[in-house]
């Protein structure tokens, strides 16, 4: 394990370019990769950069941008002088962007071209500078002088990151990260898989999500990996090629990437056929059907995937089945944005079916005030990894952070005997039975989540009854009754009242009693999402 003296981001960088000067560093799928030594390069321009634009240690510069190389590059040269990076999911709203670039009060922004038009109405004064990030080109800049002082030697314990969470309960809040909080989790990560110079990550998840961001960016950095950006949105079509070309040994993902897969490619190839769909049913003949699937998503996949991580959220039950009989080289990790994220996981030979690991080296995880039958309670953690608290917050920090340094997660969960932390789901989530039963929507979603022609669902609770909101998959019904052209979307909606008929039954077939849907209420839009695609369930209960 890579062990650094000094647990700093440009501590970190500099130690990687001392080992790894010639490695691949960052690149365009089909561009001419940066080498650690052309990033170092790049890096020192930006400090100059910013400390002409005035910018000082303490300064809080915003990110906006698409993954690219360069977003690395301004992210390690903002923190390397002791500046504090405000990376921006890319799909916030403008009033989001407007409120977060006030509320951290930061003096300059880094944005690609393509993200401008989401800050051309701001307020003259709002921010000092601004930068493309493509080119590194000032747009703007009113700094009254340069910061002239001799480089700031940046602490441990100073700020890195203010990472404003996507959330699904509401409110953005700025999550506080110190340099020590990010660069001990790169270093733990690496004690449940072992990144090596040699591998090549393909990113597909927004940087400034801090699971992209520590285990996508600062983890191979620290190892003298590669990583590799997509020009273009992740579409099938721009995987498939972009996966071919770089052969990615790592790609780190959320469970809808793989469920989407499954759903739409993979358990097709098994039900379209009524044969093969009665034989599928068979326990021993499906593993082998599973099995050689998996050969051929490992193959569409590049062929040298090691490490497919899924986190953000819950791994559907169905599709863990599924990869875990399809020997794909999954792997489970959890935590939040205020663990800088990762708290526990396991690697793809380690992991256990709807386990999400053991708890990391250096981090302590307890269940507070279980339950004396279950075991179940919340989830707590402690270590360097936890934020200093909420930007500007101090009583939204008391409620989640106690005076001995646990963070309360709000995840409720357990220990198996193997030592494995198992998720129930969200406390905030959980529904209270009539006979006081504890009941956990995302259970009942994993259920209706397999029925067919479903797309997405939530669980809620209205005036002591179960209601499942439920999206279908309106497109494919209209492509089986094509053939009845200005029929098909008249047939398509008759078939989702049908279908909703058919699912209530089915889903009360499945679970417990008290868990039983009194509704079911189909959607016509998709859920609104965070970046790691989890429905924000506030906008629907």
């Amino acid at each position: 394990m890579n062990k650094l003296s000094t647990q700093t981001l440009p501590f970190l960088l500099e130690n990687s370019i001392k080992l790894y000067a010639n490695n691949n560093a960052l690149s365009f799928v089909s561009d001419e990769p940066y080498t650690y030594s052309d990033m170092h390069a790049e890096v020192e321009k930006i400090k100059a950069l910013l400390r002409k634009l005035g910018i000082r240690n303490g300064d809080k510069v915003a990110i906006l941008s698409r993954n690219m190389p360069n977003w690395g590059i301004a992210f390690f040269a903002i923190t390397s002088i002791g500046a504090v990076a405000v990376p921006l999911l890319p799909d916030f709203h403008e009033n989001e962007i407007k409120n977060i670039i006030e509320h951290s009060e930061a003096k300059s922004i880094f944005i690609s071209e393509l993200m401008y038009p989401k800050i051309e109405n701001l307020d003259d004064n709002l921010l000092e500078s601004i930068v493309f990030m493509d080119d590194f080109k000032v747009v703007k800049s009113s700094a009254s002088q340069e910061n002239n002082k001799s480089d700031y030697i940046v602490q441990e314990d100073d700020l890195a990151s203010i990472i404003y969470t996507s959330g699904t309960t509401g409110k953005s809040k700025g999550v506080m990260l110190t340099h020590k909080n990010l660069v001990f989790d790169a270093i733990q990560v690496l004690t449940v898989e072992h990144v090596k110079s040699r591998h090549r990550f393909l990113s597909i998840l927004p940087l400034s999500h801090t699971y992209e961001n520590t285990l996508g960016l600062i983890v191979p950095i620290l190892q003298g990996a590669s990583v590799y950006y997509l020009e273009k949105p992740p579409t099938a079509n721009v995987l498939i090629p972009a996966m071919a070309k770089v052969k990615p040994t790592h790609i780190l993902s959320v469970p809808m990437v793989i469920e989407k897969i499954y759903k739409n490619k993979v358990l097709p190839s098994f039900t379209k056929n009524a044969t093969i769909a009665s034989l599928y049913k068979v326990s021993f003949i499906r593993k082998i059907l599973n099995r050689l699937a998996g050969k051929k998503l490992k193959e569409t996949f590049g062929g040298k995937l090691e490490f497919f991580g899924v986190g953000g959220a819950a791994l559907d039950p169905f599709v863990e089945k599924f990869l875990r009989e399809a020997k794909f080289p999954y792997a489970i990790g959890y935590g939040l944005t205020e663990s800088a994220p990762m708290i526990s996981g396991a690697n793809p030979r380690d992991v256990r079916y709807r386990a999400t690991g053991p708890t990391m080296q250096g981090v302590q995880i307890k269940i507070n005030n279980p339950d004396p039958k279950t075991g179940e309670g919340e989830v707590w953690a402690k270590g360097d990894n936890i934020m200093k608290g909420y930007y500007k917050e101090p009583e939204l920090t008391k409620e989640v952070l106690t005076e001995d340094g646990w963070l309360k997660t709000g995840d409720r969960g357990y220990f198996g005997k193997d030592n494995y932390l198992y998720l129930k789901g969200r406390i905030k989530n959980m529904i209270v039975g009539s006979s006081g039963e504890n009941i956990y929507p995302e259970e009942i979603e994993s259920v209706i989540n397999n029925f067919k022609y479903v797309l997405e669902s939530i669980v809620i609770e209205k005036k002591g009854k179960l209601i499942a909101l439920v999206h279908f998959n309106h497109e494919e019904l209209e492509k089986q009754f094509h053939h009845l052209k200005d029929e098909a979307v008249h047939i398509a909606k008759k078939k989702v009242d049908e279908l909703k008929e058919e699912l209530h039954a089915y889903i009360n077939s499945k679970v417990n009693k008290f868990s039983r849907i009194n509704a079911v209420i189909p959607q016509s839009n998709p859920f609104e999402k965070t970046a790691t695609q989890k429905i924000k369930r506030y906008l629907y209960c």
